[in-house]
């Protein structure tokens, strides 16, 4: 049977050449030309993403004259918006609310119940990210905006 210091000596061996192995390959890959010319256009392109859209989601709107599909677009941004803000990732969940709420049949009646759910805060970001989401979808052509919300609107 093994010794209680064998299996130490072993564990520390197997320790140390891990942690060998892990400033090898550390070393080779900073070492490498072409990971600083990697790393700092992903930092630019990331940066330049951060800078030009600021944050907002490219939304593809269904066909406008289909009501299942408006329905279920309706739907999916309502769950990933949830989704995003129990993630913690409150612009991005509340850009996909906002969507939801502009395509939405009866955005006064959703946003009294968003009102209800939401903590303060989040529901005053909602309301603030709305004008800029209803003229990006540009959904004035007979379908339903939110023209101009207030709180006294909502209440």
């Amino acid at each position: 049977m093994l010794s209680r210091s064998s299996i130490g000596i072993a564990a520390a061996a197997g320790s140390l050449c891990f942690l060998g192995y892990c400033i090898y390959f550390d070393r080779k890959r900073r070492s490498d030309p072409d990971f600083k010319r990697k790393l700092k256009e992903k930092r630019s392109r990331a940066a330049q993403n951060k800078k030009q859209g600021g944050g907002k989601t490219n939304v593809q709107l269904p066909d406008i004259s289909s009501p299942e599909a408006m329905q279920k677009f309706f739907l999916q941004e309502v769950q990933i918006g949830e989704d995003l803000l129990a993630q913690g990732e409150i612009e991005e969940g509340v850009e996909h609310l906002s969507v939801a709420v502009a395509v939405c049949g009866q955005p006064q009646h959703l946003l009294q119940v968003l009102q209800q759910t939401l903590p303060p805060q989040v529901f005053q970001l909602l309301i603030q990210k709305l004008p800029t989401v209803n003229q990006r979808l540009s959904l004035g052509k007979g379908g339903p905006t939110v023209k101009s919300l207030e709180e006294d609107d909502v209440e």
